[in-house]
């Protein structure tokens, strides 16, 4: 199903016809009334998911914290 997309305002829209086949009132953005054009993000860009634990350890890291010392040295500002 093709998909199309205000460049204008962001709006996404899901057609069952390309956009070549329609009229040319049906071309426009019913939000901002902008002319559509074909959604260039079609596929999905993200393949696998990205934050997942390996089926061996499903929670969180029992291991000591990386940090040695605390983040600022020195106060940010004066009070």
């Amino acid at each position: 199903m093709p998909r199309l997309a205000c460049w204008s305002c962001g709006r996404q829209i899901y057609t069952v016809s390309p956009l070549e086949s329609l009229f040319v009132e049906e071309r426009r953005c019913p939000r901002c009334g902008a002319f559509l054009s074909p959604e260039r993000r079609e596929a999905e860009r993200r393949g696998t998911i990205r934050r997942q634990n390996p089926p061996d350890d499903p929670g969180p890291p029992d291991e000591e914290e990386r940090r040695v010392r605390e983040r600022r040295a020195a106060r940010r500002r004066a009070q």
